[in-house]
C-alpha cells in the first residue's frame, strides 16, 4: 500500500491508526527539511521508532532508574567501541548486567517516546514504504499495539500544548522558589525527583539526563511544580553545546544519510552537497552524492564527486565499477572497459563483474565479446537464476551477432523467469519480429504495455502498425511512447510529423518535426518534411 502525503493535510495519529487498522507491515518515514524520524510497523503493531538527532538515553535511563550501575554501563561503552556496530544494550545483557527482560521493557519506552514525539510534529511530509524491512536489532524486541500509542500519544499531546506556555525551550533554567510545607500539598514521583535536582543551574534537558524520567515526565512535573508556586524560571543555558563546523557536518551527514535511506534522495542530496560547502574534502558526502547521481542518470556529476575521492578510495572495487558504469552511460565504453579490467583484477571472480562487462561491451557494438562476456557470467552463477538485466541485454547481443535461435531461446528462458519484465518482452519480440514472426512479436509487446510500459514496447507497436498499414494506431502508440519517455527518439517524432503531415495537421507536424531535429538535427525525415511545410 503506496501512502505519502503532508502533515499539513492529514496528521501522524491518523496516519498510524490506519496502518494498524490495516495491520500493514513496513515503515512509516516522516519528515521536513531538519527533521527526520521513522516508524516501523509489523502486522499493524509498532516494532520500532527513532527520531535523528534524539539522543539515545538508554544507558543513562537505566543508571538513573538504578537497572545498572555507572561501572557496568562503562564496561559495555567500552566493550561496544570495540565492536562495531553491537548494541549497547546487548552488550548489558551479555555482560550480565541486566535481563532480557529489563533490555525490552526499556526498548519499548525508548519507542513509545519517540512515537509520542513524532505526534507533536505538524509540518513536513510522510510515506509509507510496504517493502522496507528493519535493519535495527531492537525491531525484533518489542511489539506494541498502535492503539494504545495513539490513545496515549493524543493525550500527551493535548497536555504538551499547555505544558509547552510555561516551557517553551529545553534549554531554560528552573530554580526552586520555596518547598511545599507538610501537608500543603501531596507531590508525585516525579515531581519529587525534578526537585531534587532544581538548583537555578540545570536546564530543563539536564534535569531529563539526571532525573531518569523522559522528557514527558520532567515536563508535566515541572509543569506542576511552576504552576504551584514552587518553581520558576530563572535563566537559559547558553552555549551548552557551541555550533561548530564539525557539528554542522555530522548534523547534515546524519540527515542526508537517513533521506538517502528513506529513499527520498532529492533532500538526500541536499544534505550532502551542504556537507561539500562545509568539508570539500568529506569522502562519504563525495561517494554518496556520486551514487545519487548515478541512480539519477546524471553520469558527468557521477564522475566528478568520484574524481573527489582520494587516489586509494578510487581503487576500491566498488567505485571502480561505478565510475565504468557513469564512463559507459556518457558513451565512453573504452574507458569504461579499461576501468573493469582494473576492477577485475581486484576481484576477479566476481559474477557481477561480466554481466556489467558485457553490457558495456554490447553498448560499444563488440556483439560477439559481450555474449563471451555473458557465457562467462552465467558460468560464475553456478546455476543461480540470473536477474532481468542479463537477459535484456544477452538477448540484445545474441541478435545481433546473428544467433538469432540462441537470442529466442534465451528471451524465452528469461520469460519463465521473470514474466511480467517489460524489457525482456520487448527485447525478444523484436528478436522474433527481425526472423518474420510479427504476430507473436505483437502478442509480447502488447503484454510489456501490461505490465510497466516501458516506451519500447509502444514505438515497436507502432512500427507495426505502421507496416500493416494501420496510420491511427501507429500514431496512437507513439505518441503514448513519448508520453512515457519524451526523449525516446527522434525517428519517433519524425514518424508522427509525417502521420500529422498526412492528416494536414501542418501546426502539429512542424511540432513534431522541430523535436526531431532537437534530439537529431541531421534527421532527413524531419528536415525534408519541415522544408515541406516551411514552402506549402
Amino acid at each position: 500500500m503506496a501512502l505519502r502525503g503532508s502533515l499539513n493535510e492529514v496528521n501522524l495519529a491518523d496516519i498510524c491508526q490506519l496502518l494498524a487498522m490495516g495491520r500493514k507491515s513496513g515503515c512509516l518515514w516522516i519528515t521536513d527539511r531538519s527533521n527526520f524520524g521513522y516508524v516501523y510497523f509489523d502486522q499493524g503493531r509498532v516494532t520500532y521508532a527513532s527520531v535523528l538527532n534524539r539522543p539515545d538515553r538508554l544507558g543513562e535511563l537505566l543508571v538513573q532508574n538504578g537497572v545498572i550501575n555507572r561501572e557496568q554501563l562503562s564496561a559495555a561503552m567500552e566493550g561496544q567501541a570495540h565492536r562495531p556496530g553491537a548494541r549497547l544494550g546487548r552488550m548489558l545483557v551479555a555482560q550480565g548486567a541486566m535481563s532480557e527482560d529489563q533490555l525490552k521493557s526499556y526498548v519499548e519506552l525508548q519507542v513509545s517516546e519517540a512515537v509520542y514525539h513524532l505526534f507533536t510534529w505538524t509540518q513536513g511530509s510522510f510515506h509509507f514504504d510496504p517493502d522496507h524491512v528493519p535493519e535495527e536489532e531492537e525491531a525484533r524486541l518489542v511489539s506494541i499495539n498502535a492503539e494504545n500509542l495513539l490513545l496515549e500519544g493524543a493525550r500527551r499531546v493535548d497536555e504538551w500544548s499547555l505544558i509547552e506556555k510555561r516551557i517553551p525551550s529545553f534549554d531554560l533554567v528552573f530554580s526552586i522558589t520555596r518547598l511545599p510545607e507538610d501537608g500543603e500539598v501531596e507531590l508525585t514521583r516525579e515531581q519529587h525527583k525534578v526537585i531534587a535536582v532544581l538548583d537555578g543551574q540545570r536546564s530543563v534537558d539536564e534535569v531529563v539526563r539526571q532525573t531518569g524520567l523522559v522528557e514527558f515526565e520532567v515536563g508535566k512535573a515541572l509543569y506542576g511544580l511552576v504552576q504551584a508556586g514552587f518553581a520558576e524560571q530563572s535563566g537559559r543555558k547558553v552555549g551548552a553545546q557551541k555550533d561548530t563546523p564539525e557539528l554542522r557536518v555530522k548534523r547534515h551527514l546524519d540527515l542526508g544519510l537517513a533521506f538517502d535511506r528513506a529513499g527520498l534522495l532529492e533532500d538526500a542530496a541536499r544534505e550532502f552537497r551542504r556537507v561539500v560547502e562545509l568539508d570539500a574534502e568529506n569522502e562519504r558526502a563525495h561517494r554518496k552524492l556520486a551514487l545519487i547521481a548515478l541512480r539519477g542518470g546524471k553520469a558527468a556529476d557521477a564522475l566528478q564527486h568520484f574524481g573527489a575521492l582520494p587516489a586509494a578510495e578510487q581503487k576500491r572495487y566498488s567505485v571502480l565499477c561505478n565510475r565504468a558504469l557513469a564512463l559507459e552511460m556518457l558513451g565512453r565504453t573504452d574507458e569504461a572497459l579499461h576501468l573493469l579490467d582494473v576492477a577485475e583484477g581486484v576481484r576477479p571472480t566476481d559474477a557481477d563483474l561480466f554481466l556489467q562487462r558485457g553490457i558495456t561491451l554490447l553498448k560499444a557494438g563488440q556483439a560477439g565479446a559481450a555474449t563471451d562476456a555473458f557465457i562467462r557470467y552465467r558460468e560464475r552463477m553456478r546455476g543461480k537464476v540470473p536477474p532481468p538485466m542479463y537477459y535484456a541485454h544477452a538477448v540484445l547481443a545474441a541478435a545481433m551477432d546473428g544467433a538469432m535461435e540462441d537470442a529466442v531461446r534465451i528471451g524465452r528462458e528469461g520469460l519463465t523467469h521473470h514474466p511480467k519484465d517489460g524489457t525482456i518482452l520487448v527485447n525478444t519480440g523484436a528478436v522474433l519480429e527481425r526472423v518474420g514472426e510479427p504476430a507473436a512479436s505483437e502478442a509480447f509487446y502488447l503484454r510489456a504495455v501490461g505490465q510497466d510500459p516501458p516506451p519500447q514496447a509502444h514505438k515497436n507497436l507502432g512500427d507495426l502498425a505502421l507496416q500493416r498499414g494501420d496510420p491511427a494506431g501507429a500514431r496512437a502508440h507513439y505518441e503514448r511512447a513519448v508520453r512515457v519517455e519524451p526523449r525516446l527518439g527522434d525517428d519517433v517524432y519524425a514518424k508522427l510529423g509525417q502521420l500529422a503531415h498526412q492528416e494536414a495537421e501542418h501546426e502539429r507536424a512542424a511540432e513534431y518535426y522541430e523535436l526531431a531535429l532537437e534530439l537529431n538535427p541531421s534527421n532527413e525525415t524531419a528536415r525534408s518534411g519541415h522544408r515541406t511545410l516551411e514552402t506549402a
